[in-house]
């Protein structure tokens, strides 16, 4: 395991420390964590960024008086190119899942349909809603996954765009690569695609999953990522979106991946995030690690889990989800929220080896209880 993920100050500038939030990468350790401070709810990276993101926010620290220059966003674009082989045209920067469903929504009037699987990540979905959107839910498969031949049967001359999460949240899972792909040419010929890879780099596999090689192709398909899990820079949003070059154009004239609008320390975090990528794998590593640990658990424990390839497990509880939560919340542990029609089941985030050794503990406890309370 690597060695060289330890917890450490980022800023000393003026005596001035950054908060938890922006600290670099956090290493296994052998200290408990205080109960009240295990969040495994917003499936954050708990091992923290690249220890590089520390010096990259120091260097621009005595710039924080300027708004981020187009210069400084012009190259973080360009190394977002390189690094995804598509020309620095299509890449538009911003966490913009939001704008995009208004946009996308709001264009030739009200009532386009937008179709997606359900349950899962409502952000884009929600936006183009508030533009007249027209929201078609697609429920998963019997293996928790994207139902690919539902999604296809429901898009129609009235679909806006389709979209989709892989590996999907809150399951995780993965859909079939070949099966996929497929889908993909096939569906984008009807109309834009839009694959959400925010879980996509932890795993093994990213580079040859990702729907990138259709955007190299020239399908109308977006891929979306986001600096904010394998990355670790939750408390310095950003992201990225790349897009078919005449919806990039389009969305660029819209202002979106305008300099201002991103932040001189969210561009150069990233940038130096995107740059480590020894990083990423010992991120990848240590994750795929305890998720094999959790499904263990799980598997003792008896508990139906899903084939989850993400930084999150989710399984069936055997009860209310809402009461599970409650349970662990008074012991000082957030975990994901509900997801229905999956009442009982739970998504936990995977954290630190001590913090997941101390949440599997108190869920055995949780629900041996309950099985007792049940059998007398």
């Amino acid at each position: 395991m690597p060695s060289n993920l330890t917890r450490r100050s980022l800023i000393r500038t003026s005596g001035l420390m950054l908060g938890a939030g922006f600290l670099p990468a956090s290493a296994v350790t052998a200290e408990k964590p205080p109960q009240n401070l295990i969040h495994l709810n917003l499936n954050e990276n708990a091992f923290g960024p690249s220890p590089n993101v520390a010096s990259a926010i120091e260097r621009e620290f005595v710039r924080l008086s300027r708004y981020a220059d187009a210069a400084s966003a012009q190259a973080f674009a360009e190394q977002i190119a390189a690094y995804e082989r598509v020309p620095v045209e299509q890449v538009v920067l911003g966490e913009i899942l939001g704008a995009l469903g208004l946009y996308l929504g709001s264009q030739k009037g009200p009532g386009g349909e937008f179709v997606y699987s359900t349950p899962g990540y409502l952000a884009l979905i929600d936006a183009a809603s508030r533009v007249g959107g027209i929201g078609v839910p697609v429920p998963l498969d019997a293996q928790y996954a994207n139902d690919l031949a539902a999604l296809a049967a429901k898009v129609s001359a009235e679909t806006r765009a389709v979209y989709l999460i892989n590996p999907h949240n809150p399951t995780g899972t993965l859909s079939d690569n070949v099966a996929f792909k497929r889908f993909l040419r096939e569906v984008s010929q009807q109309a834009p695609v839009i694959v959400d890879e925010a879980y996509l780099e932890y795993t093994a596999d990213f580079e040859a999953r990702s729907a990138v090689s259709l955007v190299r192709e020239g399908a109308n398909v977006l891929v979306f990522r986001t600096f904010d899990k394998i990355h670790g820079l939750a408390g310095l949003p950003i992201g990225y979106t790349l897009a078919p070059q005449p919806l990039a154009d389009a969305l660029h004239k819209q202002g979106l991946g305008d300099a201002e609008s991103l932040g001189r320390l969210n561009i150069a975090a990233a940038s130096a995030a995107l740059a480590d990528i020894n990083h990423v794998r010992q991120v990848r590593s240590i994750v795929a690690d305890e998720r094999a640990k959790w499904v263990a658990v799980l598997d003792e424990m008896k508990l139906p889990h899903t084939d989850t390839q993400a930084s999150f497990i989710f399984f069936d509880a055997g009860r209310p989800q809402a009461q599970l939560a409650a349970a662990l919340r008074t012991e000082g542990v957030e975990i994901g929220r509900t997801f229905p029609p999956y009442t009982n089941w739970a998504r936990v985030t995977i954290g630190q080896p001590e913090e997941n050794h101390i949440v599997q503990q108190q869920i055995r406890k949780i629900l041996t209880s309950h099985e007792d309370s049940h059998q007398r």
